[in-house]
This record gives C-alpha cells, structure tokens and sequence, in this order.
C-alpha cells in the first residue's frame, strides 16, 4: 500500500498530540532513527464537497517492487484519561505487506484470452515456465511470512495428439510453421499453448483452460503449498480446431461458452455434448461476453462486426452490425442493462474504446481514443462501481474510466502509468477486497517477472466507518440455476451479498482486510469490552495487548473529529446536493424592460402564459383580437405608452411557442382550432401582423397546447379537447400523425431527451396513477429519460412533485416531494446539465429548485428565489446566455406585472477565476436541429452535437494547483499551556481598555467650530 509523496505530510511537534487517526513512525519505517526518537506521516483525507461522482477520486496505488510498506502501521487510541495535562494513547502495531509476486513468468504467446485470472483466493496465469501447457497459480494474498508461493500445473503440456486427431486446420498450420524453418518442439510448444482460461463464480477452486491442442478442461485446485491434483477433473473436445476463449456463465453453475477460431458453443460441464453450437463467423473471433443476466452473448470478429446471440432462442444471430472501424484486435464486454462496451480501432489508428445499446447499433452512445498504438486493449468491468478499467498488451498505461449509462459517458477517472510492460490483466472479485481502506476494485497486472496487485481506492478515512455508499451489495457464490433448468429457459439471477464486515459471509479473508474490520466490528459496538485483546499477523506476534484503561470512553477508541462530527449529521439528514446553496439575482435595471401595459392575464392553465428565445420574448395582451407582442432582449428599456406593433390572430390565445432552430418563428394555437405560424421581420416586429405564414387545420375543438421536437425541424405536437394528439409537419404544412386514446382533459405533453417519446399528463389516469388531484398537471423528462417528473396535486389540492420511473409507469411514483397550498400549478423546467429542476406557478413569489438524482432520496433540494412581488411566469434561455465567469448555471426571463427582468441562478464558489467545469459539462446545442422533420418520420433518429462553455482564457478548476492547507482551529497546546499570573492580569487589562474605548479621542463638542470674534459686533 504505497503512499505518494502528495499524500503525506510532516506534522508539527504540536499536532503529534492531538489525535492521528493513521500514521507511521518513520524511525520504524525506515529503520534509520536511533531509538526513542520518530517523526509521524499522516495521511491528510480528502473531502468530497459536492454530491458529484462517488468515484471521481479513484486512486490507483501501485505496491514497491520488494516491499510496499516494510515498516509498521502504527494506530493510536485516545483513551479518555488525563493526567498533568498530558493525553494518554494506547498504540497497536498491524504489518501490512503488500508486495510484487516474483517468481512469474508470463507467457510470450500470443493468445485470444487475458492470461490471467484470479477468485476470492487464487490468481491463475499463462506462462512459458517449463515449455508450454503450463499455468502458474499463486494465493491472492500473501502467507504468514509475508511471501507468495507461485506454483505451476502442466494442464496441457501432457497432450500427445497424432496429427489424425488434430483439425485440418491445426495441421495446415503446422506444415506452414515447419516450412518457415520452425523446430518440432516448438511446433509442439504452440500446440500445447493453454490460451485461455476462467475461474468459476460460484467456486474459488475451479479453474477451467483450453489450449491450442482443442481440449477444454476442468481443474479442482488446492492452496498453492499443496500437491496440485495431476489430471483434470473433466475434459472434452468441441473439435472446431484451436480454442481460443472460454467463459463461465454468471448465473447457471457448470456453464461454459468455449470459442473458436470461428465458431462459439455453449457447454454443459455434465454433458459430453455440447447444448448450443451457434452459427460460425465469418472471420476469426476476437472477443466473447455474457450479459450479467446470463441471457445473451455478444461477440467481436475480425470482420468488424458485433453478433449478440441468444443461445436458447436461436443459433444464428439475434443481432448483426458492423460497429468496428479496423480489423485489427478487438474485444467486447456487457456494462449495465443493455449496453455493450467495445475496444478496438479507429479510422486513424488510434485505440478505442466505445458503448453500444445492443438494441440500436447504427451509432455508439459514446467513445473515447487512447494512444495511438498496435496494443490489443483489454477491458475489465465492474457493474457495482461502474468502473471500467482498460490495458493494451505490451503497452505499460492503465486506464480507469467511469462508465455511465443514464447519460451514456465514457469519463475518465485515472491513468496509470506502471513501471513495466502488460502482459495480462484480471480484476479481483469484490469479497476480496479491502473496504477498511475503501478499496473499489483491486487489478492484478500480470508482466514478463512479476505480477503487480494495483489497489483503486477512494480517498476517504478509513478504518472507522464502513461506507455504504461505495459498496451496494454484490453479487453472492451461490448459483442461481443449473446449466439444465437455464437451458430450459429459467432465468433468476444470483443472491446478492452485502460486503459490510459484519454481514458478509464466513470465509477466508485477507490477514489484513481481517485486521481491518476487527477496527470496523470495534466501531459499531457501543459497550466497550473490557478484555485485554492483541491486533495482530501472523507475521507480527509481538504486538502488545490492549490495555483495560484503552477502552474506556469512546467504543472505538478514536478521538471525534469535526470531519466525523459534519458525517454523523450528513448521514443523519441524508446526502446534499452541490447546488444546495444556488442564488437567484435579478439582474441590473439597465436590462428589464419596464412600462408593459394592458398584459392578458386569462391565458388557459395548460399555457406558459410567456415564451421567450435568445432574442426576443412573446406577451399574450388583453386586446380584442388576441394580439400578441413581440420585444426584442437586445432594446432594453421603457416602452412607449403609445400602442405597440403586436401580431394579430383575430381569436383568442390557447397557446403559444417559439420554434427553437428558427428565432424568427412563433406558433400560436388558438380557440379556433386552428394553429397559425407566424414570421417575424430581422430587427423585430415594426409593425402590426395581420397574415400568419401559414394555417394548420385538424382538431375539431379547443387547442390545449402545443410543443416542438427537440432534434427534428419544423415538427409540432398539439393536444385539443378533441382528446387527440397530432403531429404537424410545417415544411409541407400538413398533420403527419393522429394520436388518440385519452379520454379526458390533456394537462400536458413533453418529449422524451432523445426525441423517441412522447408522454402526456391526462385528467383520466389510463396508463399509470398519475396525481391524485385533477387541477392540472405538466411533466418533464429527467435524468436522460430513466424518470418522468409531474408536477400536480393532491386529493386536498396542495401541490406535489411526483417522480416516476419511465419503464414501470403503472407500479406508481418512485418518490415525492411536497411543495405547497396553492391553486396554480408549478410549471416545471429541467437542465439535463446540472440536472437541476426549476419550478414556479403564475402568481408565485418563490422559484423551488431541486436536484434530481437516479437513486434514494432522488429529490434533493436547493435554496428557493424569492421575488418581492408575484410574477406571471418565468421563461428559462438556452445555455449560452449565461455568464460562465460568474458560475451562472442558469438564465431566466421573469414577466411581472409590467416589467421583463433577467434573472442569473448561480452558485457560490471560492475560485471564480477558474472554469468550474465539475458544473459546467459540455452542453448539447440545442438551437439546432439534428434532422429534418421528414426524416424523423421515417423512423430516423439524431442528437445534437455538444459544445464546451469553457472560457479559452480560463483554466479548468480541476486541472489548478491546489492551495495550501490553512489551520482553522487553535492548536490543543494552546489550551493546555498554563498561564502566569502576569499573563491573566495583563490579558484582563486589555480587554477592559478595549471594551472602554481609546480615552484620548476627543469629546464630539469638541470638534463644533466656534464663531469668529468679529461676528459678534453688531
């Protein structure tokens, strides 16, 4: 466990008295200081302020070559007990050794497969130790003596196949390497090559390998130190020729899918035949992946395309797109749900990484490109963290990233640079990891000599609490099914286990990990024990016992600090959101537009009353004709009380809204039935509008509102009293679809991020419980489309948020928040950038303001704005409008009784003179369109291109150097010095002459100005 040099520093003589709650002594460390005397190195914790990723952190700590820490964890208790003004402190000594495994020699083959693999208590690897066919096998964790034994098995190099046994293929390979001047025994070493092999989940002891001799076979292991069983439990032949991967199945126990140079089955370890025997690929397969549900397997060829298979429906292809743009090496792994993960190449060469939705692989959700190298990447996946961790063959980079699928991102979290070249790489299962240290994900890098453990850890306190947050339960040992019953069809997926020290299952566990859950079990006890106990290894018998008067006091014998206080009270009232402490600000006079008169305040419930883009703003009047006016952002100021130019759509308003790629368009429907298009002149409206450019004729009845597409141009969605929903066209000005269905009053409509869906707030509750009170309602997509959030109320008519998830509408709302006792309905707007949900209703005089979150509480508020007098409604800007330098998240335009005022929401922040780009992702340019209308009707589907708001002139905060730690508190010594009396008299003195006041000023009438001596002649 090596520390870097940024993680440590020197104490001061007067911080080695107050409580440390890890340090090393640096004489024992180093062995160098002459006794009696040391010097301590804590670990400073760092603080996550803001409720961003868990693992934004994440750490790698990569252990020295002999030994990553040959000194001693020293841990102090604080015990309560004073005497003389001195603290007493119990010390426990804990040896932890976490070292590269020698005595390695990895494979030079090339292979299909990672080369290594490791359980809960072994590490299994291909090497050249003693010809071929061998695998070398290693503990997971060290022995008693701090050392790893390293053994090797012949599982294949005791295959003596005659050339009639072998494939033509294996044949025709042979005779080729012999004419290119190959020796027999190295034709032989080939022939023997173990190129793949997997531990089962559901048994740390059985190993399964193929080989280039076309054999699969089963191994039951022992400790390395044991005598290693001298021939295979099992064995069988899929005779499709060289094998080059094979795969347990995640749920079913004895399952295995063995692949080929072109062919993949499935294998029931019991059977002597094969279950499934999939349809072969036309070029050489590269990468094999079951989905975490055990459903469906996907696989990478050398033809660059991507199959997914569903082995008990069919044996061809359920799904078949080229997504690879190089034929060159390539692998593929299931993430979350239905996403796929694949490495490869680009058009320049570059390596790749890149996420599908197996359903829809005409284009990836997201991508990321690495080097520029000839390496094969192999990716790692860890579905509770999302961590994805990535490494080329022969390069000495490994990559971390975060993989999100609510708003599909590929982010990267750490790039690691070892001191030597990979060969292989395995991810260790979660029960072994080290959570007293918040260890996340633990990779072995198998090399020429060694294999090196790499700890990622999140840089948190560790050793006193266990923190829930970073490990949701995972999956358990225990199969779901049989290979049999998941073949008939069952599909139950495997019991999940918490990794909390005390709830996990008996078992072996690393000597240190046991060490540190002792202190985790210690922490959660509130009765103290009052039985002498030593903290040990077997590597260190020597510790001393733990004293009765140790324990006395706090249970866990740690001193409370404020950062344990500050998390006792978060966890008490639960998580907060980074912009908790948001700030609404009118902007300045210079920029409202006052004297608005005669503004129509009898605009329908399911209307926004105001709609506002980047240039101008639309205000429904109470004038016959339902005019409408039309002001310009850019001329601030005082109106005319003059008449103004308005437009003109000779029936009252319904509703109304700009087309968000064309500045120039507003739409307004109208109690006609009808909906008119109207354009508006460069340099604004100048005169009245009397000819809309167009009429769209369909309902039959009253107009309730109406909505643009987000991606597709000239597309327009209107709900009437007529209970229909319909499509427009405005480019051939015709209605493209008819929706019907509802059969009761139409709150709302909102599209769906993507552009795909459509959902609709509706006075009947067909389709799922919506509010329960029939007011009115509006929703919103959140959080990339996973939820739906519906703003209504409800059976005593007060105002409710309602979050339901957009796969499960009937099971009801996932959460819900109240708001308050009012009879307008709070009209919702959602930034998918921040995820923050803004909401007023005409009339208010407050603005709520919630981040939306994909997990438990889900609604976490944010300060309000307050506005001194009730506003009719509040119209949000697109991203550009705001002042990034301010950290301005949001723009808003606020119509009140007679005044349009700007409104900035922003958060506070220290640095401002950096780009806050933890706020400020890029953003997605919605004010352009992303396909055409009739494009999007032909089942076509686009997004918008993203922008940085990043500043050229500023430095992201992420990337500025990091400010000297500053002292906020009084050092204990302070309190602990005693005073002289001529020290308290002398303080005592001082404080009376301050509270009295500097007598030397002069009195106040002594500063009046007298009168001239002249002035008093009369």
């Amino acid at each position: 466990m090596e520390r870097s040099e940024s993680q440590v520093t020197k104490p001061s003589a007067n911080q080695r008295s107050e409580f440390l709650p890890f340090c090393f002594t640096k004489a024992e460390r180093d062995n160098t200081a002459p006794p009696g005397r040391y010097e301590t190195i804590t670990e400073q914790p760092r603080m996550n302020r803001f409720k961003t990723s868990k693992f934004k952190n994440t750490t790698p700590k990569i252990s020295k070559k002999d030994v990553a820490l040959s000194g001693i964890l020293t841990i102090f208790y604080y015990s309560h007990e004073v005497k003389a003004n001195v603290k007493i402190f119990q010390a426990y000594k804990i040896v932890f050794v976490k070292e590269w495994i020698s005595n390695v020699r990895g494979s030079s083959l090339n292979s299909q497969g990672n080369q290594i693999k490791s359980s809960c208590s072994l590490v299994a690897f291909n090497t050249d130790q003693a010809g071929g066919g061998m695998v070398g096998l290693c503990s997971l964790d060290p022995g008693p003596d701090g050392k790893w034994t390293v053994t090797q098995i012949p599982c294949h190099a005791d295959s003596k196949l005659s050339t009639k046994e072998l494939s033509k293929d294996v044949r025709d390979k042979i005779v080729d390497l012999h004419k290119a001047g190959m020796g027999y025994k190295t034709i032989a070493k080939q022939l023997d090559q173990v190129t793949d092999l997997d531990f089962s989940p559901f048994d740390d002891y059985l190993l399964a390998t193929c080989s280039a001799d076309e054999t699969v076979k089963l191994w039951h292991l022992c400790d390395p130190g044991q005598e290693q069983p001298l021939s295979a439990d099992a064995s069988f032949n899929p005779g499709e020729g060289r094998l080059e991967m094979l795969l347990f199945h995640p749920t079913a126990a004895g399952l295995l899918a063995v692949g080929s140079g072109k062919g993949i089955q499935v294998w029931d370890t019991s059977r002597d035949k094969a279950l499934a025997v999939l349809e072969q690929h036309k070029e050489q397969l590269q990468g094999l992946a079951w989905k975490e549900d055990g459903s469906l397997l996907a696989s990478t060829c050398k033809d660059k395309n991507l199959r997914i298979f569903d082995p008990r429906a069919q044996l061809t292809a359920v799904q078949c797109a080229q997504v690879l743009y190089s034929n060159k090496d390539s692998r593929v792994v299931w993430v979350k749900g239905d996403h796929i993960l694949t490495t490869g190449f680009n058009q320049n060469r570059q390596q790749e990484v890149r996420l599908w939705d197996y359903r829809k692989l005409n284009s990836s959700l997201s991508s990321a490109s690495l080097a520029t190298s000839s390496g094969t990447l192999m990716p790692l996946f860890d579905p509770d963290t999302g961590l994805l961790i990535v490494s080329a063959k022969g390069e000495s980079v490994i990559d971390c990233f975060e993989v999100t699928t609510c708003e599909p991102s590929l982010s990267q979290v750490s790039h690691c640079l070892c001191d030597i070249s990979t060969r292989g790489i395995a991810v260790v299962p979660k029960l072994a990891l080290d959570v007293g240290h918040c260890e996340v994900l633990r990779v072995m890098q198998l090399t020429d000599n060694f294999i090196i453990p790499i700890s990622y850890q999140v840089p948190r306190k560790a050793g006193q609490d266990f923190h829930a947050d970073l490990y949701p339960d995972t999956a358990g040992h225990t199969a779901a099914m049989t290979a049999d019953e998941w073949w008939q069809g069952m599909n139950k997926q495997v019991e999940k286990l918490s990794l909390h020290p005390d709830k996990r299952p008996k078992g072996k566990t690393p000597d240190n990990q046991d060490a540190a859950n002792e202190l985790l079990r210690r922490k959660s006890k509130e009765v103290p024990s009052t039985s002498s106990s030593a903290l040990s290894t077997p590597s260190n018998s020597i510790a001393p016992s733990r004293s009765p008067s140790s324990t006395s006091g706090l249970s866990s014998g740690f001193l409370p600090s404020p950062s344990q206080s500050s998390r006792a009270i978060q966890n008490m009232l639960g998580p907060s959101s980074r912009f908790r402490h948001i700030q609404g600000t009118v902007l300045h006079r210079d920029t409202h537009i006052t004297n608005l008169r005669g503004m129509s305040l009898t605009t329908p419930g399911e209307c926004d009353g105001f709609s506002a883009n980047a240039q101008r703003v639309a205000v429904p009047l109470a004038i016959a004709g339902g005019q409408i006016a039309v002001l310009e952002l850019s001329q601030p100021g005082k109106l005319p009380d003059t008449a103004l130019p308005t437009i003109q759509n000779s029936v009252s308003v319904a509703d109304f809204c700009w087309d968000p790629f064309d500045p120039y368009k507003l739409v307004v429907a109208g109690d006609d039935a009808k909906i008119r298009v109207w354009k508006i002149p460069k340099g604004g409206l100048v005169e009245t509008l009397t000819t809309p450019e167009c009429v769209l004729q369909g309902h039959t009845e009253k107009i309730y509102s109406i909505k643009f597409h987000p991606h597709a141009s000239g597309l327009l969605v209107s709900s009437s009293y007529d209970m229909t929903v319909r499509l427009w066209d405005l480019e051939t000005r015709s209605e493209a679809k008819k929706l019907s269905g509802h059969r009761d009053q139409i709150f709302g409509m909102a599209w769906s991020p993507n552009g795909k869906l459509l959902a609709t707030v509706c006075k009947d509750g067909k389709e799922g419980p919506g509010p329960e009170g029939h007011r009115g309602g509006r929703l919103v997509w959140v959080c990339d489309g996973q939820y739906i959030l519906v703003s209504g109320f409800d059976c005593r008519s007060e105002r409710h948020l309602y979050l339901f998830s957009a796969e499960s509408l009937a099971s009801g709302p996932v959460a819900t928040v109240p708001a308050d006792v009012s009879p307008s309905t709070l009209i919702p707007f959602y930034d998918a950038d921040t995820s923050l949900v803004i909401l007023t209703g005409k009339g208010d005089t407050r603005v709520y303001i919630y981040e939306i979150i994909t997990e438990a509480p889900y609604f976490m508020e944010c300060s309000s704005f307050h506005s001194s007098e009730p506003h009719k409604a509040l119209c949000f800007l697109q991203k550009t409008a705001c002042d990034i330098r301010d950290v301005e998240v949001a723009r808003a335009v606020r119509l009140s009784k007679t005044t349009i005022e700007p409104v900035a929401f922003k958060v506070p922040r220290v640095r401002k003179e950096f780009f806050q780009d933890d706020l400020f992702p890029e953003t997605a340019v919605l004010w352009e369109s992303a396909l055409s209308a009739a494009a999007w009707l032909a089942g076509s589907n686009g997004q918008h291109r993203k922008i940085s708001l990043q500043p050229k002139d500023m430095t992201p905060v992420s990337e500025a150097p990091k400010e000297a730690p500053v002292r906020k508190y009084i050092p204990s010594s302070v309190y602990l010095e005693e005073k002289t009396d001529e020290q308290k008299k002398e303080e005592l003195l001082t404080a009376m002459v301050a509270k009295l006041g500097n007598r030397e000023d002069p009195l106040p009438q002594e500063l009046f100005e007298g009168v001239d001596e002249d002035e008093w002649d009369d």
